[in-house]
């Protein structure tokens, strides 16, 4: 767009002058001046229209810069929430690990061996409350002749449920 105002300019600035006297070339230069002004025109309104387009899509960058940064932040504080919750679950797991030890250090050697055998056979779970006279393992009730010879059996004997196979533990609420 400056070369074709700095040709016009300087076409104008002939013509000014004088310097050009055959009708002809006074013809063709005003022709000439002329093309370049309506050049100029078109060249100024792609301009203008580049600059638009310019603009819109400087806001658009705007506004997706704006949701990104939105995004990353919801991204940054649930990465920073699972990881405060996952060093809570660690430090639970290390305190029920070390209650474990504890509790376990006064069952017999025996019955550990058993619960640990059966917690690996029936996925985590070894030993089930008896609740009203339902195993809370396999969550089935237990037939009258099973409740009886539970019943029958002395405080400190370890019984198992038959459905299951897990230790039953006895509570008040047992229905015995």
């Amino acid at each position: 767009m400056d070369q074709v105002r700095q040709r016009a300019a300087r076409d104008q600035q002939r013509l000014d002058s004088g310097a050009v006297t055959s009708p002809k070339d006074l013809e063709n230069l005003q022709r000439e001046i002329a093309s370049l002004a309506k050049r100029q025109g078109d060249l100024e309104d792609v301009v203008l229209e580049v600059m638009e387009r310019r603009e819109s899509v400087q806001e658009r960058v705007a506004e997706l810069t704006g949701r990104v940064e939105s995004v990353q932040a919801k991204a940054d504080d649930a990465t920073a929430r699972r990881d405060a919750a996952a060093q809570g679950i660690d430090a639970e797991t290390a305190t029920v690990t070390k209650e474990r030890e504890v509790v376990a250090g006064s069952i017999p050697a025996d019955l550990l061996k058993l619960y640990d055998k059966l917690r690996t056979q029936q996925g985590g779970v070894g030993a089930a409350r008896l609740y009203q006279r339902r195993c809370e393992g396999c969550r089935l009730e237990l037939n009258i002749t099973e409740l009886n010879e539970v019943r029958a059996a002395a405080a400190d004997t370890v019984v198992r449920c038959e459905n299951c196979g897990r230790i039953l533990v006895r509570t008040p609420e047992s229905g015995l």
